[in-house]
């Protein structure tokens, strides 16, 4: 525990959240290309990732419980077979419903797998330090969404979204087979459930938290999937557009580390439920500008709060439910950020083609970030380390 096997663990991690998440939150700059080919409106169109987001939350309830009983390999190599498939294949698809499937499965299944199961392991082959290797560990998503939005954007301006889509597939599906042969399975038990599941969704804490992810994930897709719209609007090239993800990308990974050690020393939860006022808070930036480099303040700002929510959102699972069955837990937990993730990016696209603008799509984001905050004010952690008990309904 806490040694050199622990930390390869946490570089594979690493690796595979940042080819899944480099690969997802790329959308953004394949939106423009592919509502124009395929002539859908916005709210058609960001279904795409509503459903990808959806599936990857949903199912990460799966390959949670999945890692729990078989271990991370096979695990992985499911993503590394779902990321290829599917991207291949929607690079030859002629009907935008269809990419619903091949897209939102494809990718979908390949985020469960490499994302919720890898920050189990990691939780598992850690103890004193645990909060700092899971943040370590989650910041890979920040350095793939740096690279992918961005890396999207000129390949589809040199070859198009089609061959950018089997370039996508094939690099991320060989990164993801070499993330499979070389993890290995965490020494500490992690099967079986924390508490029967009846008893755990009874609790404060659990609600707190399921309704927290639910709002905040309501929230956070709207920008992922807007905000480089938003800045071709206001003039800027398709690049410096997929970049504001990037800026995203580049402050989760600081929010994620600063988050990780400042929860070290002034407690997970407190630093935790600060992350949610800070995402909530980001999007009165969105709405107020009208330039270029405010939208880049947006974004850093933003980044850092999602940063946060993100690094620590497991090591309080395991505070608050313990360490056995964490895969599983974490997977029920984000069940909640699949139906934000599925209604959060096509609603606020219908705002925008009902009014022709971005401002009621900003309220809209920014009213869900705010009550993600308020949702978890009744969390409270164990008064002496153990697991939070069933006793405590809400």
């Amino acid at each position: 525990m806490d040694g050199r096997s622990g930390w390869i663990t946490v570089a594979v991690a690493f690796t595979s959240m940042a080819v899944v998440f480099g690969v997802a939150y790329s959308f953004g700059a394949f939106f423009a290309p592919m509502a124009a080919e395929f002539g859908t409106g916005s709210g058609a169109t960001s279904l795409v990732f509503g459903v990808t987001a959806c599936c990857w939350f949903v199912l990460g309830s799966v390959s949670g419980r999945a890692v729990d009983r078989f271990g991370p390999r096979p695990v992985l190599l499911v993503a590394a077979l779902a990321l290829g498939a599917g991207l291949l294949v929607t690079a030859a698809v002629r009907d935008l419903w269809v990419g619903y499937l091949t897209y939102g499965l494809g990718v979908g299944v390949a985020v469960a797998c490499g994302y919720v199961p890898m920050v189990a392991v990691v939780g598992a082959w850690f103890e004193r330090r645990r909060a700092i290797a899971l943040a370590v560990a989650v910041s890979g998503i920040g350095i793939g969404t740096l690279a992918g939005a961005p890396l999207a954007a000129a390949l589809i301006d040199a070859v198009g979204w089609r061959q950018t889509h089997v370039v996508f597939g094939i690099g991320g599906a060989a990164l993801l087979l070499v993330c499979a042969l070389v993890v290995r399975r965490p020494p500490a038990p992690t099967s079986g459930p924390s508490m029967p599941v009846g008893e755990l969704v009874r609790t404060v804490a659990f609600r707190s938290m399921y309704a927290a992810t639910l709002l905040s994930s309501l929230a956070l897709f709207v920008p992922f999937v807007f905000l480089p719209a938003t800045a071709l609007a206001l003039g800027a090239s398709a690049v410096a557009a997929a970049a504001l993800v990037g800026v995203i990308g580049v402050s989760s990974v600081v929010g994620r580390l600063a988050m990780g050690t400042v929860a070290e020393r002034f407690g997970r939860i407190a630093t935790f439920r600060a992350s949610f006022a800070v995402l909530g808070a980001s999007f009165a930036i969105w709405f107020v500008a009208g330039s270029y480099p405010v939208l880049v303040v947006f974004a850093a700002v933003l980044g850092v709060g999602y940063g946060g929510w993100i690094a620590l959102q497991p090591a309080v699972i395991a505070e608050l439910f313990g360490l056995r069955g964490l895969g599983g837990v974490v997977g029920l937990v984000y069940t909640s950020g699949g139906i934000g993730a599925l209604l959060g990016a096509p609603v606020a696209g219908l705002l925008v083609d009902v009014t022709g603008g971005y401002g009621w799509a900003i309220v809209f984001a920014g009213v869900c970030g705010v009550g993600s905050f308020l949702a978890l004010i009744p969390l409270r952690g164990p008064a002496r380390g153990d697991v939070v008990s069933a006793e405590t309904p809400l």
